[in-house]
């Protein structure tokens, strides 16, 4: 019997073949170019006829190394009818992650994206003969004089259409020999303390997780809707939900360049888009700076906004109380002149449910932005966990939490305050590594995911931060880093930051300012400088950060602050290893570039 996302095409197909299944934008028209289901489907069967003629074997591992496109979807799910597993590697991924991957999965042949990822895997590819086959996705791609084995993606499908009838015949018994306990993804993780490890997720891992959204999200999201596909593919969150929306039969906007979101998220105008914080604290810091520059007038009129988005929307709506006459009528005038205007200018007008996670956003922002009428749906979860653990409920939500559990998943506190997840989404192991995965569960079969927290009254989950970002004072006293970093990344001159401490007598940090907002900042000073690094020196720069830090976090312990703080040119980047793929800060990296820097600030 086929898997159920195999199945779930061929069910969507015989009812709504001619209808949209995702659309993505053409590079040369600027165009959106919609696909169907039928299409869909009949680009799968060619690839997956392609690829069972190029050799690849039941449960083969096959890499996909590319930026969001639709390809992904048709590669993906190919490889299901094969009963082979997809390897995303992140786009922005080094030749020595890729190099690293490459080995570890035992890959042969990698699916690439663009000119830069085709370039790193050919690296890679002399370092490995193994990787005997790429693809690629893009006929822009300029080959290597002495590449002869890159087929391209118009080849691929000439070559699944010509077929043999016996190669036809294998998929199809393949696809119908499909079980749950097939492996259906190999993600690795983002490796922010180590070595990534490779994540098994099996078929019943994702037909599980598709099941219980289905059953958590009644009645939220729909099949007329149409959903942003922003975050990589890669990720295990985006990768989770666009097979939730592919089973929903939601439409899938694809979004190929990650900087050209805001011009794409006002062409598409999705009702759905799951995302990270660090997004809607950008759009947060956004909407401050514009109304700020409006005076004081601009400033007294959002706050009034906010108070009466406050009572409508958290008071009543999230208790699903009704609001008074009185209330509503406020209400609906400040949306008509303020809310709509904001959710215009970020391309939300339509936004009605929007997942959120992979770390903290403050209380203050998701207060914010529901007090405007934009319903981010805050969650926790991991590649281990496929996806979703909690996520906040229709109703009652509790701000400041990560929601409540998942149908059919089970949460608890452990030693340590560590959070503790069992039930069918969590991974079979990780690849490779049997003592990595014994070490990943308690003796009596519960996931410790390394994050630590706690459960409120109402059964909502709080995290605190990761055990490993954890660390104490030299005077004993325990430090939550990302609390911290969450608060002061609401700051319209704040753009990363990262706390230190670990064993020290007092809490510092390392700051990357947001450059633009300091240089606005700087001309209305009237502050000369020649050079960023002249700019984030300049005593009346530091002395402005200085009071905004210390107004931040005035709610924060006074061991738990910030005591001083060294202002960086340059802001952390994947490729100087400061931050993951997920963006996520590497410490270990940063204690190690920045060393001088962090004595600077002890001595």
């Amino acid at each position: 019997m086929a898997n159920k996302l195999v199945k779930m095409v061929d069910t969507h197909c015989s009812r709504k073949g001619d209808k949209e299944v995702y659309r993505q934008k053409d590079n040369v028209t600027g165009e959106w170019k919609v696909f169907t289901w039928n299409e869909f489907r009949e680009d799968i069967r060619k690839v997956a006829c392609a690829l069972e003629t190029l050799g690849v074997k039941e449960h083969e591992n096959i890499g996909v190394f590319s930026a969001n496109t639709r390809h992904i979807f048709i590669t993906d799910y190919a490889l299901f009818y094969n009963r082979a597993v997809p390897v995303h590697i992140y786009a922005t991924s080094s030749r020595e992650e890729v190099r690293y991957i490459t080995e570890d999965a035992l890959l042969k042949i990698v699916f690439v994206g663009d000119q830069a990822q085709y370039d790193v895997a050919r690296k890679v590819q002399k370092q490995n003969p193994a990787l005997a086959q790429l693809v690629i996705y893009k006929d822009s791609i300029k080959l290597d004089d002495d590449d002869t084995t890159t087929m391209k993606w118009e080849d691929i499908l000439k070559l699944g259409e010509s077929a043999s009838e016996s190669s036809r015949a294998e998929v199809e018994r393949r696809k119908e020999a499909g079980e749950e306990t097939d492996l259906c993804y190999l993600i690795y993780t983002s490796g922010t303390t180590g070595v990534s490890k490779g994540v098994m997720l099996d078929h019943s891992n994702m037909d599980e997780a598709m099941e219980r959204h289905l059953e958590r999200l009644e009645g939220q999201v729909h099949e007329d809707q149409i959903s942003m596909n922003f975050l990589p593919l890669s990720h295990v969150f985006e990768c989770a939900w666009c097979n939730f929306c592919l089973t929903k039969g939601i439409r899938i906007a694809v979004n190929e360049n990650a900087k050209e979101i805001s011009d794409t998220l006002k062409e598409v105008k999705p009702d759905l888009m799951c995302s990270v914080p660090r997004f809607w604290e950008k759009v947060y810091t956004g909407v401050i700076n514009k109304f700020d520059s409006m005076g004081w007038v601009g400033r007294m009129l959002l706050h009034r906004a906010v108070k009466i988005g406050r009572l409508r929307n958290l008071h009543y709506r999230r208790k699903g109380k009704k609001a008074t006459l009185y209330v509503d009528l406020q209400y609906r005038l400040f949306d008509k002149i303020v809310f709509k205007a904001i959710r215009k200018a970020i391309g939300m007008e339509n936004g009605k449910f929007l997942p959120t996670a992979g770390a903290p956003l403050s209380e203050n922002i998701v207060r914010f932005l529901h007090c405007c009428g934009i319903n981010i749906v805050m969650g926790y979860g991991l590649s281990e966990t496929t996806a979703t653990v909690t996520c906040f409920p229709r109703k009652n939500f509790k701000i400041g939490s990560a929601g409540t559990n998942l149908p059919g998943v089970q949460v608890k506190i452990g030693e340590n305050e560590e959070i503790l997840v069992k039930g069918k989404t969590i991974m079979k192991g990780y690849y490779n590594k049997p003592e990595d995965t014994k070490a990943a569960f308690t003796e009596d079969g519960w996931f410790r995911t390394g994050d630590a927290g706690y459960i409120n009254d109402d059964g909502s989950l709080v995290i605190t931060d990761r055990i490993k970002d954890l660390f104490k004072t030299s005077n004993g006293k325990y430090i939550a880093p990302q609390a911290l970093e969450s608060v002061l990344s609401e700051d319209q001159y704040i753009e990363q930051v990262a706390v230190i401490g670990d064993q020290r007598k007092y809490v510092t940090a390392i700051i990357i300012p947001a450059f633009e907002a300091l240089k606005d900042f700087a001309e209305k000073k009237k502050i000369q400088y020649k050079t960023v690094e002249e700019l984030v020196k300049n005593s009346e720069v530091v002395k402005m950060l200085s009071e905004r830090i210390d107004e931040l976090q005035k709610d924060f312990a006074s061991w738990q602050q910030i005591k001083k703080f060294t202002v960086l040119p340059k802001a952390f980047s994947m490729e100087t290893g400061e931050l993951t793929n997920t963006l996520k800060v590497r410490r270990s990296i940063i204690n190690k570039l920045y060393k001088k820097e962090i004595e600077a600030m002890y001595s």
